[in-house]
């Protein structure tokens, strides 16, 4: 089995790039779609609450999203990015202490969550302007969810672990039985399926801690068993692996933070508008949302098979794997946020009937929305950069579209300003990730004279 998992660092390095992205980006995609139809049917539960269940879910989402992207896309792909730079250079000691160090990260990411969010998060949710009794549904939701923090991140992170060694089709199929089981659980918990009570807008935190756990379980079962390329095994502390993980994952903290702080802000600024108004714009960011985890079904893929080419010193070829999955991306991306602007009834008819809630979610959709595409397509050239090693640049970017936001959302409050204002600040921050990260590739990172000697 161990060969087995040589062979699959040596598809990453010789294969055609077209036959990586087939063999490996679909399934993993797969997986990841079905990951994120959570997030459509939780809402679609929540909405047969009423609307202030869903202006409660409102609330608490970014933060979860949040949570994901940290757990997943920052600190993940800094592990995903160390162990595969190591395993193409053929240094499996590395990449065991890589998996085994990312452990210590973990630990200390979740507690922060539990404290901040399971314990704190009363005062951090009153800021967004909410009425009490949205609050109160947020503040249930919250508690259950980052109280087990611990949980999702072992889930996510050793989601990661699996990723890196090339386990794509073990991994998908944890993934797409757990978000099965996630789905149906959490409709039994928050409508009351059949003879099952209701626990109303509890219900989807507590089928999330409870197949996380299990499927997390599961991964940490296998990663120390014998049948992986490198097993979780304990290894004495050094300084040199954590500085490996979090110079990526570690500077991607502050993109996560930025994307989801940037729905936080726009949801400050809406919670002045109403609960509709909070209710809308919650469903149509819910879309834009999405959009991170669909990135990174193709940009993880991007993250490793990238990693182990600048392991291996085949820059050139990672360059094209980064190109061609940003066009993939882009393409998908930009037709969902087309198609929703032109039409938000394709995603708002499925979570409401409330024709304000609706005509608030239509409004961001179709100013938004046309964006959506260079939104993707950066995240995925983002997720390239991970597999470099070289983030500094990538972070500063997607930080622009924070810092836009910001000023634009203080004077939305200062001066009265229409919605539709700070909705066009979205999109045109959404035009600057795409465009400031593709850029980005001409720049030293991906271009210098080492970078582009032959392989």
């Amino acid at each position: 089995m161990r060969s087995s998992s040589s062979d699959r660092v040596k598809f990453l390095l010789k294969a055609p790039i077209a036959k990586i992205f087939l063999k490996l980006a679909i399934p993993n995609s797969v997986a990841v779609i079905t990951m994120t139809s959570i997030t459509l049917t939780d809402a679609r539960f929540v909405g047969g609450l009423g609307t202030t269940g869903l202006a409660s879910l409102a609330i608490v989402f970014p933060f979860q999203a949040l949570l994901q992207m940290m757990s997943a896309g920052a600190i993940g792909g800094g592990v995903a990015s160390s162990i595969s730079r190591a395993l193409g250079a053929g240094d499996k000691q590395k990449a065991q202490e890589a998996a085994w160090h990312s452990l210590m990260i973990m630990l200390v990411m979740a507690s922060i969550y539990t404290i901040v969010l399971g314990v704190f998060c009363r005062p951090i949710f009153s800021i967004l302007g909410a009425t009490e009794e949205v609050l109160i549904g947020a503040i249930n939701y919250s508690q259950i969810l980052f109280g087990a923090a611990f949980i999702g991140w072992l889930y996510f992170v050793g989601s990661s672990w699996l990723r890196a060694i090339g386990q794509i089709s073990l991994l998908s199929t944890i993934v797409i039985v757990s978000s099965i089981s996630q789905i149906l659980l959490s409709g039994v918990l928050t409508l009351g399926w059949g003879p099952f009570p209701s626990i109303g807008i509890s219900g989807p935190a507590v089928a999330t801690v409870v197949c996380q756990l299990i499927a997390g379980a599961y991964i940490v079962y296998v990663m120390t068993g014998n049948k992986v390329e490198i097993r979780l095994t304990p290894y004495r502390f050094n300084i040199h692996a954590i500085n490996d993980i979090m110079k990526v994952g570690g500077i991607g903290l502050i993109n996560s933070i930025s994307i989801a702080s940037t729905v936080v802000i726009v949801t400050w600024v809406i919670g002045r508008f109403g609960n509709e108004a909070l209710a809308g714009y919650g469903l149509g960011s819910r879309l834009e949302i999405i959009l991170t985890p669909i990135a990174f079904g193709i940009g993880s893929i991007v993250t490793i098979a990238v990693g182990a080419n600048f392991g291996a010193k085949q820059f050139s070829r990672a360059k094209n794997i980064a190109w061609l999955g940003c066009l993939v991306t882009f393409v998908i991306t930009a037709t969902i946020g087309i198609a929703s602007g032109i039409e938000p009834s394709l995603w708002l008819d499925r979570f409401t009937s409330d024709s304000e809630v609706y005509r608030y979610g239509a409004l961001y959709l179709a100013i938004a929305g046309p964006f959506y595409g260079f939104f993707g397509g950066g995240q995925t050239l983002y997720f390239a950069n991970q597999g470099t090693g070289k983030m500094v640049i990538p972070v500063l970017i997607s930080s622009g579209r924070l810092l836009l936001v910001c000023i634009v959302g203080i004077l939305c409050v200062v001066f009265s300003w229409d919605l539709s204002v700070i909705f066009w600040a979205v999109g045109i921050g959404l035009l600057i990730i795409g465009a400031g990260q593709g850029l980005n590739m001409f720049g030293p990172a991906w271009n210098s004279k080492k970078l582009l000697k032959p392989n």
